[in-house]
């Protein structure tokens, strides 16, 4: 059987784009080891990396200035299941005109016979050269890029280019075919003559975003949804502060909870329920949630001031409420006595954790979490 090549550059999809001459600039992007051992796992390409490093030899970059972290790369990519069948790496400087350095295909010529089908196979990288080698070679190429660059792509590499898109977990699902496996992702705008707000979301993230209102502690707490959910989360809202913080928590609730509602789509293989209990210093927080298709908010909490700073904490409710009505999810929420700051604090924490419990995906089942058949 003839065998599907999988071509990988190194900086730009695995490690971030630099000249990586130390151990100190090996940083890895998010998402490509779960990705690339799927991909590797899958046992459907021959896996080689092709790569080039520039002027490696020189006294500009030396020798053992390439090898020392190059090697720790490869080591740490074996430990996790993503091992490289051919390494085909150019160190010239492009004034050299090497015909191995790409887009070029010299150093790729044991490809181009009747042991690989590269008309299936497929070349990954950051930068138009490396999809310019895919239409050279033959193959076909997934650009490592945000989508909205879709427009510097030429005729020629747009007829090759199966994809763009610089999440991992989107390449490993549209390559194997797994589309239940697909990052949950979505965008959202709402706008109205109080505020204005865009948010995206991505439900299979790894905790990275930021969060801005201009309501400093709202942020905060907000940050607690980020980095414990696991989500991704960039959320920008403007609203009419000159008025109060109103209309602001209440629709920035309103449209976090639409766009988890969007991501979820029908709701198959998640675990629908989460909860959390989870201490602050003297305060308890318990939080559970149910992604039932019904929003009711249960709120067990008597705060011990009416501010934090000059944020009111008759607002934490507000958001709740509007999260969980947008949602449309169970949420019950209990909190012990205590700091006013911690209790608030608790209960955002407690609310991500919960949230990551019941947005997790199991991906051995596509089974909807239901006996009524719908969520």
């Amino acid at each position: 059987m003839r065998k599907k090549v999988l071509f990988l550059d190194r900086d730009g999809i695995i490690v971030e784009e630099d000249q990586v001459d130390s151990l100190e600039k090996v940083k890895y992007i998010p998402g490509v080891f779960g990705a690339l051992s799927r991909l590797c796992q899958s046992g459907q390409f021959h896996v080689a990396m092709v790569s080039n490093q520039d002027g490696v030899g020189t006294p500009s970059f030396p020798q053992e200035s390439f090898e020392i972290p190059h090697q720790r790369i490869m080591q740490t990519l074996a430990g996790e299941g993503i091992l490289f069948d051919d390494v085909h790496i150019d160190l010239s400087l492009p004034e050299d005109n090497c015909p191995g350095r790409k887009p070029r295909i010299g150093m790729l010529g044991e490809y181009q016979t009747d042991a690989y089908d590269l008309e299936h196979s497929v070349m990954i990288g950051d930068r138009l050269t490396d999809v310019q080698l895919a239409c050279n070679l033959g193959c076909k190429a997934i650009w490592f890029a945000d989508p909205s660059r879709s427009n510097e792509l030429s005729a020629e590499l747009a007829s090759v280019c199966i994809l763009i898109s610089n999440n991992w977990a989107q390449i490993a699902s549209f390559l194997l075919d797994e589309s239940k496996l697909a990052p949950r992702t979505t965008t959202l705008k709402r706008q109205t003559k109080e505020t204005d707000i865009s948010l995206s979301l991505n439900l299979d993230g790894g905790g990275l975003g930021t969060m801005e209102t201009h309501l400093p502690f709202f942020d905060h707490m907000l940050d607690q949804i980020l980095r414990h959910s696991g989500c991704d989360i960039s959320l920008h809202a403007h609203g009419d502060l000159v008025v109060d913080e109103h209309h602001t928590v209440e629709d920035v609730g309103l449209a976090l909870g639409a766009a988890f509602l969007e991501a979820l789509g029908d709701k198959r293989g998640i675990n629908r329920y989460g909860h959390e209990i989870l201490p602050m210093d003297e305060v308890l927080a318990q939080v559970a949630l149910d992604f039932s298709g019904r929003p009711y908010l249960q709120w067990n909490v008597s705060f011990s001031r009416e501010y934090v700073g000059s944020f009111p904490t008759e607002l934490v409710e507000h958001f709740f409420k509007s999260f969980s009505d947008s949602a449309k999810c169970n949420l019950s929420v209990t909190v012990s006595s205590g700091n006013g700051h911690h209790q608030i604090e608790a209960i955002f924490k407690a609310f991500a954790r919960a949230l990551r419990f019941a947005v997790h995906r199991n991906p051995y089942s596509d089974a909807l979490p239901s006996t009524k058949g719908v969520l």
